[in-house]
């Protein structure tokens, strides 16, 4: 009887295990990933943080927008995110997904605006994701967007609102959303942190925002991102709660998921609870990697 050479062997049990794919937010990129990827490979797994399409090393900053910043020339600098669209971002995760599908199981992870994107590469490609996660993330059902839940009751308790002195710009007129994460006004940092990271230390928070983009596009926060029972509502997906989310208000998180399960009864997602804030899962990398670890995919 021929013997199985212990590279079989171990290439056998690395197919058996699955990739996380991570996915994140508005404004962020790849390296916000750094810390549950570093406890991902601790535990043993295999994990890629995508950037989107004019995100990471594809950023724009503008000399205006660093020091001295200079505003006026800064609200009129055209963004090259402005023609970026929600399905620019699924088509680019999908060529990731089938590439690394051909390893071995796929589990999709989205933060916040990720959300949406790991919600149409579910709804184009069914067959090649295990499952999805949601990290305090959007996940449309009932409304279609993003923004169409922020006119909601259950967004109500979002610290966002009081932050239209951070943006720079007309939104209209540019095509994106432009956050001044650079701003020295001590008030709106203050309500920034609060908003965001307000478990972590200032230094903590002040590291996060160095790593943010300042511009994301409209299109993608306004385009019909809604599940479909038949493609996306037949993976199995988890949904991470963050209790201390003053960003994207557990209220809505709540009522996301209960959408959902609504949909698809017979495929309720699988949920978890986190204390902490809506970046706040990055400062403790190992809770949020420790329930990814015991997934079942």
């Amino acid at each position: 009887m021929a013997s199985v050479s212990s590279d079989s062997r171990s290439r056998r049990a690395r197919d058996a295990d699955p990739t996380f794919v991570l996915v994140h937010g508005s404004g962020s990129n790849s390296f916000m990933w750094s810390p549950v990827q570093r406890e991902l490979a601790l535990l043993g797994h295999r994990s890629l943080a995508v950037d989107l399409p004019g995100h990471g090393f594809d950023a724009q900053y503008p000399v205006a927008y660093q020091a001295p910043q200079d505003l006026d020339a800064w609200a009129a600098e055209p963004s090259a995110l402005a023609g970026v669209t929600l399905q620019d971002n699924v088509d680019m995760v999908v060529d990731v997904v089938r590439r690394v599908a051909a390893h071995g199981p796929v589990v999709l992870v989205g933060a916040s605006l990720g959300g949406t994107t790991i919600t149409g590469v579910g709804n184009a490609v069914p067959d090649l994701v295990n499952r999805l996660v949601y990290i305090s993330a959007w996940s449309c059902v009932q409304r279609p967007s993003p923004v169409a839940y922020m006119q909601e009751p259950e967004f109500a308790g979002s610290l966002l609102a009081p932050l239209q002195a951070l943006n720079v710009g007309d939104p209209a007129a540019l095509g994106v959303g432009r956050a001044n994460y650079r701003t020295a006004d001590p008030a709106l940092l203050a309500a920034l942190k609060a908003a965001i990271m307000a478990d972590g230390t200032d230094e903590q928070f002040r590291a996060f925002l160095s790593i943010l983009q300042p511009d994301e596009s409209l299109a993608v926060m306004t385009a019909d991102a809604r599940g479909h029972a038949e493609t996306w509502g037949t993976i199995p997906r988890t949904y991470i709660r963050l209790t201390g989310d003053r960003s994207l208000p557990v209220a809505m998180q709540d009522r996301l998921i209960a959408e959902a399960d609504a949909l698809t009864p017979d495929n309720p997602y699988e949920v978890h609870t986190l204390d902490t804030s809506h970046a706040g899962f990055l400062l403790r990398p190992a809770r949020p990697a420790g329930l990814l670890d015991r997934l079942t995919v």
